[in-house]
């Protein structure tokens, strides 16, 4: 396969009008109009779980339809499963999952090319829906189902609806980014298809199942469910009245290459090599500088943004103790870390490093991250074989936007999403690889973009001490589902929410988070570890 299989199809200015090409006929429009004869009457409709499985869908196949009993779901245990069942990722913000109510599980396999295996499954409660659609969204490569995703929906009340994207990381072909090497078809469906797919499939379900339409659809993910958030936004602005996108790696090619950074230069410098010792040191004398109070206490840095801590003010003096400080060279090390990859031409930041306070979780160790090197290997360059140490800062970064970048990158345009008044959540932890300033700058285009008819539609939350979508210091746990739900529904914009902190299952602090710019500010009086003792302030009016 050539170099410029991946470019097609390039993004169309609508494309909920024309989701691709391809030589098969759309599914999305075969799903909407299978159960429906012309003038919206309804030609058929199921009168129990069971009778779903007649009722035919084009491209697809159903695998499984059953129902499932109360308290009889347990979803499979591996490393995702690990990750999804933290409290910091329960979409409702539980600290722990409760059993499950009885529901119609549909699993289904869509193939709208010759060569696309989507696994797909939804889920239908029997009783108390309360009239609305949850997406889940992935994490990592994908490849295979959100299963404690969907349990939370579903004892939320809600359908819901989750996709491998088009590949199987259960197998060996199908894990990390291998499923794109020659499947141009396979690389569509992980960017975009299999998740519109789903959710025209979801809809048609819903309707059959329960004789009408969902009155909203919500779309919830972090990490790359928040990317494929922003991607279902721009490409089908109507498929979802509500997006939640938690550290959307948007654009991901520069964020991609961002990850790579750290090792790429430590492997062609040995000398800006550094120990973990050494950036936990980093990590102790930033927070010293920079947390307050309530941050000291508790772990992390309030305000990173407002951090003016260098690394040469830890700096070994001539001859002096290097366990206690940075050498010139580890002070180097961890100012390129911070700044991030540099386009040695035009001298513009390709991505921006981390931000201060998350020390604790930088490396350099002259090795490639995986997830990231995929992306160049598989999915941009089309070899296995590619050498990620040969990676030129001028030119590869933009050979490989060329060629995935039409499929995955989510330019600040998303004014037919807001324009219909849909609501977009933007957020992200302080403590994330992602520096949330990046995603801040994005958010402010994305405002501007929007006018004044859609700018109020869009917010976005930065967490003190949270890591990767979850865990840290910080409190990580919050209800996205009721964030969206009450914004949508009732009005009720996110300007704060209140977010816990679990430990063995049990709530121990609260904190408020509020919408970016304004930060959560201590009284100076109350109990530190109790959201009441705080109040949403904009840096700069008090």
């Amino acid at each position: 396969m050539s170099r410029q299989d991946l470019r097609m199809p390039h993004p169309d200015p609508l494309p909920a009008s024309r989701p691709w090409r391809a030589s098969r006929r759309a599914l999305a429009g075969a799903l909407l109009a299978a159960p429906f004869m012309m003038g919206g009457a309804c030609a058929a409709r199921a009168t129990s779980c069971s009778d779903l499985a007649r009722h035919a869908l084009p491209d697809a196949t159903f695998t499984t339809v059953e129902t499932v009993k109360a308290g009889s779901w347990h979803a499979p245990q591996d490393q995702l499963s690990h990750i999804m069942s933290t409290p910091g990722m329960n979409l409702a913000g539980h600290p722990t999952e409760a059993a499950n109510p009885a529901f119609c599980r549909i699993a289904l396999t869509l193939h709208p090319t010759a060569d696309s295996h989507i696994r797909t499954e939804i889920w239908l409660p029997l009783k108390g829906w309360n009239g609305r659609l949850l997406g889940v969204g992935n994490f990592g490569w994908a490849g295979s189902l959100m299963y404690d995703g969907m349990a939370t929906g579903i004892n939320e009340g809600y359908a819901v609806a989750s996709t491998d994207t088009g590949h199987d990381s259960a197998t060996p072909e199908g894990q990390g980014g291998r499923f794109t090497l020659g499947h141009p078809e396979k690389m569509i469906d992980y960017a975009y298809r299999a998740d519109h797919l789903m959710t025209v499939a979801a809809k048609t379900l819903v309707r059959t199942f329960y004789g009408h339409e969902a009155t909203h659809a919500y779309w919830i993910g972090c990490s790359l469910g928040g990317l494929e958030g922003l991607i279902e936004a721009k490409r089908y602005p109507e498929d979802y009245d509500g997006i939640v996108a938690g550290a959307p790696p948007n654009p991901i090619v520069n964020f991609n290459a961002e990850q790579l950074w750290a090792g790429w230069m430590s492997y062609h410098d040995p000398a800006l090599r550094v120990s973990r010792d050494k950036f936990r040191l980093l990590n102790a004398a930033v927070m010293n500088a920079c947390a307050g109070p309530v941050g000291r206490k508790q772990g992390f840095v309030d305000e990173p943004d407002r951090c003016a801590f260098r690394p040469e003010q830890i700096l070994c003096k001539p001859g002096g103790n290097t366990d206690h400080c940075l050498t010139a060279d580890e002070v180097r090390a961890a100012r390129n870390i911070y700044q991030g990859p540099v386009d040695p031409q035009t001298h513009t930041v390709i991505f921006p490093g981390p931000a201060k306070g998350s020390e604790d979780g930088f490396s350099a160790d002259g090795k490639a991250f995986p997830v990231a090197l995929d992306l160049f290997r598989y999915a941009a360059f089309q070899n296995p074989d590619w050498d990620w140490t040969t990676l030129k800062w001028a030119t590869d970064v933009q050979e490989a936007t060329r060629k995935v970048g039409p499929l995955l990158h989510v330019d600040d345009n998303l004014a037919p999403f807001l324009a219909r008044g849909g609501r977009l959540l933007l957020y992200i932890g302080w403590n994330d690889g992602h520096n949330p300033q990046q995603l801040a700058t994005y958010y402010q285009a994305v405002q501007r973009r929007a006018g004044a008819a859609g700018r109020d539609g869009v917010r976005l939350i930065t967490i003190p001490g949270m890591e990767h979508c979850h865990g840290g210091a910080g409190c990580d746990t919050f209800s996205k589902l009721g964030a969206i739900d009450s914004w949508v529904s009732n009005g009720q914009a996110p300007d704060m929410i209140v977010a816990a902190r679990v430990d063995g299952g049990k709530v121990v602090r609260t904190r408020p988070l509020c919408a970016w710019p304004a930060v959560a500010r201590y009284d100076g009086q109350g109990d530190m570890d109790d959201a009441r003792s705080f109040a949403c302030v904009t840096p700069g009016t008090n």
